[in-house]
């Protein structure tokens, strides 16, 4: 066998599901939600794609349009498709077969065909991202592999990944509930390969840069040290420090070589007095600060580069 890049028999998802809610406010804040964390582990090639499938109300004029469409070229299509063709139309959009691709090129859009209510959901949808600053594209060729799939539908993709190229992905489906005998809830959420995210991690190249680094003039400062990292780093600042008991020249050569933004010297006199001096690399500028975690992380946040 040869499985395609970030495609095994055995793999792991990770994902989030909202059940109990229409509002299209809450499919933006789930497209929040995956956007900041694929910021949050530093990669910032995945780029999100959203559409909108309509609902039982509209879906089937867009289907006999698109049969419509279809008919005049299926000698064109494959046979996964032509058999798609009867069964559900709308899945010859995600054919990756070249032919197909080409065939379909100027397919009718599922866009047109929306009415009003799933039309103003995701005119409501594109709105809200666009006011928390959410970055997305409009695919309106993206249809998902799942049939349940009502109205929001969106991937996370890129092109690190050859012909798989989403890593994410998921919609709304306030029908599913219902369909497998439950009461009529409505839901969205979203899944994604935990392979694919480490393909990408693994192909991309991170230089974390220290926020603070932090110096001891001997050993009986490293205590200190360690509780202050410790702090600083559950605040969300990133510290380093020296693990080998070297001196202070190389523990600040160190500090030049991570291109720490800031550092800060503790010795006898720094924990005596719980002072000390707060340090930018880049000019050598210094400013006295409480050695604690709190006002050092407020110099880490507020002081410039």
């Amino acid at each position: 066998e040869r499985p395609q890049k970030g495609r095994y028999r055995q793999f792991h998802q990770i994902g989030a599901e909202v059940t109990g809610v229409h509002d299209p406010l809450v499919d933006a804040q789930v497209l929040n939600m995956l956007t900041a964390f694929f910021r949050e582990i530093g990669l910032t090639e995945p780029t999100m794609q959203i559409n909108s499938l309509g609902c039982p109300e509209c879906r089937p004029a867009y289907r006999a349009a698109l049969r419509s469409f279809l008919e005049e070229r299926m000698e064109h299509l494959c046979e996964d498709c032509k058999r798609r063709f009867a069964t559900n139309p709308l899945r010859t959009l995600d054919c990756k077969v070249p032919g197909c691709i080409e065939a379909t090129a100027g397919a009718p859009s599922v866009l047109e065909h929306l009415c009003s209510g799933c039309d103003d959901h995701f005119g409501s949808v594109r709105r809200y991202l666009d006011l928390s600053g959410t970055p997305y594209s409009i695919n309106s060729r993206m249809v998902r592999g799942l049939d349940y799939y009502t109205r929001t539908t969106f991937e996370m993709v890129t092109g690190l990944l050859g012909s798989q190229s989403a890593v994410a992905a998921g919609g709304r489906y306030d029908g599913l509930i219902s369909q497998l005998g439950g009461p009529s809830i409505p839901g969205i959420g979203f899944a994604m390969g935990v392979e694919r995210v480490a393909l990408l991690l693994g192909s991309q190249e991170f230089t974390t840069v220290p926020d603070l680094f932090i110096a001891t003039m001997g050993s009986g400062e490293r205590d200190v040290a360690f509780r202050l990292m410790a702090d600083l780093l559950k605040a969300g600042v990133r510290v380093e420090m020296d693990y080998e008991g070297k001196s202070l020249k190389s523990q600040m050569r160190r500090a030049d070589k991570l291109k720490a933004r800031y550092s800060v010297v503790i010795g006898e006199n720094e924990v005596a007095a719980g002072r000390a001096a707060f340090k930018r690399m880049a000019d050598g500028i210094q400013t006295e600060t409480a050695l604690t975690a709190a006002a050092i992380q407020s110099l880490v946040r507020t002081s410039a580069p």
